[in-house]
């Protein structure tokens, strides 16, 4: 029974999962992951018509997204630091001014979002037409980030290929020195492997934009459909940060 047990309690899975759920952000994402499938799973009992659950999955929405609140609160400086380093960085100006911006857009979203939190908690006391005022810039940067980061993965998109397509049409290959037949494909490889991970925040962001959009009104989409695509994206995010601390395999 004890040799059962411990092959449970130290089985690699388990292992790898208390490894990932030590990280800030492997926690977040997957508070992040249960909030929106709250946020779905609340749209879907309200359709049934079925308070309880309706108000059960609201709750536990709510929570999560407070408590996601308070392990972002130092969150605005990370981003601020990632934007000087960016402009200190020697790469392609579009791409560049991009990442500026969407950083900056990031600091400006998770500070005012400190200060929702803030008001929530009743750390400081914020009038209702205020707190509205707040919870709308907050999610304007949110948008902005996002849209910034499109933008940046588009333009990233395009030098990547731009590039492959140049390694491929070169006469090099035509060498016969195996040190730079080498040295080429690696080269390949590791452009694929960062047109691949493009490629996957591309889809991320575009089911994040929707949710600072629907918040702000300009889209006309049910919670639902925002629940999902949350979900979703968090459900990449996970895997992305799984792969970050644990490896592919």
């Amino acid at each position: 029974m004890s040799s059962i047990a411990s092959q449970l309690v130290l089985h690699p899975y388990v292992s790898q999962s208390i490894k990932y759920g030590g990280t800030n952000l492997g926690r977040d994402k997957l508070y992040r992951t249960i909030q929106y499938l709250s946020r779905f799973l609340a749209w879907f009992f309200l359709t049934r018509g079925n308070k309880a659950e309706v108000i059960r999955w609201n709750a536990l929405k709510n929570q999560l997204a407070l408590g996601r609140k308070l392990m972002r609160l130092g969150k605005p400086v990370e981003h601020l630091q990632a934007a000087l380093r960016a402009a200190q960085s020697p790469t392609e100006l579009g791409e560049q001014l991009a990442t500026i911006g969407r950083q900056l857009a990031y600091f400006g979203y998770l500070t005012y979002d400190a200060i929702v939190w803030a008001n929530a908690v009743k750390v400081i006391n914020l009038k209702p037409s205020n707190t509205q005022r707040v919870t709308s810039i907050s999610n304007r940067f949110w948008l902005s980030g996002i849209l910034l980061s499109i933008t940046h993965g588009l333009l990233k998109a395009g030098r990547l290929a731009q590039e492959v397509r140049k390694l491929r049409a070169s006469k090099a290959w035509g060498e016969k020195d195996l040190g730079d037949v080498a040295q080429r494909e690696a080269k390949k490889l590791a452009l694929e492997k960062m047109r691949s991970d493009t490629r996957y925040q591309f889809i991320i962001d575009v089911l994040d934009v929707w949710i600072p959009a629907s918040n702000l009104g300009l889209v006309n989409v049910n919670d639902g459909f925002v629940g999902l695509a949350g979900f979703t994206s968090s459900v990449m995010g996970m895997y992305a940060q799984w792969v970050a601390v644990n490896g592919p395999k």
